[in-house]
């Protein structure tokens, strides 16, 4: 019965970490750009093919080598036995074994009766020598085949050897054998030419390949550049420059066609932006004058009416009624044209008034009139220790902190508490004074933040949009007109400044940042 438990391996755990490790660091992994890849596989293929040829030259010589010793083994195999005075023919001619003229050097005779090593003999310095030959050996000879072909033997006392195999007198065996060092050391010789002549090759084409690719790329990364620099600016903000399109637009090419689709993408982009910005500036100037064309009549209206509704002549409840509706709506289609004129004159760049305007009364003003407004609301405020002091227009920031206590009380239910916090940034800790601020570079934060229901979740991308409501009405009649949160955005980035909001049931935070020193508005057409 086996030992082992269901939970596996000891180190199943520790490679299964080890490879989700690794899949980690493969997935994270810088990729690697075009460039390198085609330098990567021209490198490979190179070398594949330089492995190839060289192994291919290697078996050849080898091959033809052997074959060449093949050849002299055969003659050698007919002569060598009487020479040295091994087998059936025994004539010494001299010290040592025989005759070894005609011999080659290293050249190997050896006897052998039934397995056992009757005489061996080896040709070294011209003549013939006894060689040693272990039992080890004698039996890797004894194992040859007697067909008189040749195999390759390697033999602990000699070295490696090709060898034949040939039957004698007697049940004896005859073997011939010449060596395969120099087959050996010419195979090696051949394969240390090919690495060091491979490996400049590959050093050499390496870097040219490289150089090669990277002009070619030229034109590529031409047109990254052109798209990357379309793609940094901000084509939202209106009229904008488009950079010198690709040069290579050749058709013929891929790098050329790539460069001709992106000149096209951005001539049609350049074209949509004027268009875009033509039909934005012809709203925007109709938005202006229709605004400004609507006042007279409206006040004329309102007038007409509060008049009315002053004289002592006796009239009918129902016209009471109707004229007291006809000053409401008038007033009402007067504070809209009033917010669309504003909104016109800042989308047209209009330069707002810079003064001195201390936020610290503002945001007292605007609490002590949210009070008024919704005396069912807690209303509270949060101010730091000395005054907060910047450069702006100060009807326009209480208008931004009016729209958003009345965006506050508007759209939470009663005894919903609202906090106003005014306080300058982490760049000023302390709260310093405002010229230091001013010096420091700091900025000031202006949060207006309730506990009630919290933002729809499909209201909060678009919720500083124009005629965005925070109700389901399209009447309105809790919503307004739906351009005080437009006006809050447009006004504080007027200013220089950013506005952001996050919500969650019971938590609502509005984030208005303001620069505490900053030139602001641009220098554009004015509205008037």
């Amino acid at each position: 019965m086996s030992g082992r438990t269901g939970r596996g391996a000891p180190n199943e755990g520790v490679w299964r970490r080890f490879g989700t490790a690794a899949g980690a660091r493969l997935a994270n992994a810088r990729p690697l750009s075009l460039r390198a890849r085609l330098s990567g596989g021209l490198l490979i293929l190179l070398a594949l093919s330089c492995a190839v040829v060289g192994v291919v030259a290697a078996v050849a010589l080898r091959g033809a080598l052997t074959d060449r010793l093949d050849d002299q083994l055969t003659q050698a195999t007919d002569r060598l036995p009487a020479s040295l005075g091994v087998g059936r023919a025994v004539r010494p001619t001299g010290p040592g074994h025989g005759d070894t003229r005609g011999q080659m050097q290293g050249t190997l005779g050896v006897l052998l009766s039934d397995g056992a090593l009757l005489d061996a003999a080896v040709v070294e310095s011209g003549e013939g020598s006894a060689a040693g030959i272990s039992d080890a050996d004698v039996a890797a000879l004894g194992a040859v085949p007697r067909d008189g072909r040749a195999h390759d033997v390697d033999l602990s006392t000699v070295g490696r050897y090709r060898v034949v195999s040939v039957p004698g007198d007697d049940d004896k065996t005859l073997i011939t054998g010449l060596p395969l060092e120099p087959v050996d050391d010419a195979v090696f010789q051949l394969v240390l030419v090919c690495a060091v002549l491979f490996g400049v090759a590959l050093a050499i084409t390496g870097l040219v390949g490289v150089l090669w690719i990277r002009w070619s790329l030229r034109p590529l990364r031409q047109v990254a550049a052109v798209a990357a620099e379309v793609t940094a600016l901000p084509l939202a903000s209106g009229t904008v420059r488009l950079p010198p399109l690709a040069s290579d637009t050749d058709q013929r090419t891929e790098v050329g066609a790539v460069g001709a689709a992106l000149n096209r993408m951005v001539g049609h982009v350049e074209q949509a932006l004027a268009r875009r910005q033509y039909s934005e500036e012809r709203l925007r100037r109709f938005a202006a004058d229709a605004s400004h064309e609507l006042r007279t009549p409206l006040a004329a209206i309102r007038g007409y009416a509060e008049l009315s509704l002053g004289d002592t002549a006796p009239v009918s409840p129902t016209v009471l009624r109707a004229l007291r509706r006809i000053e409401a709506t008038s007033t009402h289609m007067s504070t809209l044209v009033d917010e669309l004129l504003l909104l016109a004159r800042i989308d047209a760049g209009r330069p707002l008034a810079r003064e001195k305007v201390d936020l610290t009364l503002l945001a007292l003003e605007g609490i002590e009139d949210a009070r008024a407004a919704g005396p069912e609301h807690h209303w509270l405020l949060d101010l730091p220790g000395s005054p907060v002091v910047l450069d702006g227009d100060p009807h326009r920031l209480h208008q931004v902190l009016a729209n958003l206590l009345a965006n506050a009380r508007l759209h939470t239910p009663p005894g919903t508490r609202v906090t106003v916090r005014l306080q300058y940034d982490e760049a000023c800790p302390g709260g310093q004074r405002a010229e230091a601020a001013e010096a420091a570079g700091a900025t000031v934060r202006l949060v207006v933040a309730d506990d009630g229901p919290g933002v729809r979740a499909e209201l909060q991308a678009g919720l500083f949009d124009r005629f965005v409501r925070g109700d389901a009405s399209e009447t309105g009649a809790q919503g307004g007109s739906g351009l005080g949160l437009s006006i809050v955005a447009a006004v504080v980035e007027a200013h220089g400044g950013a506005v952001k909001m996050t919500s969650r049931p019971g938590a609502t935070v509005f984030t208005v940042t303001l620069p505490v020193d900053r030139r602001f508005g641009s220098q554009r057409n004015d509205v008037k």
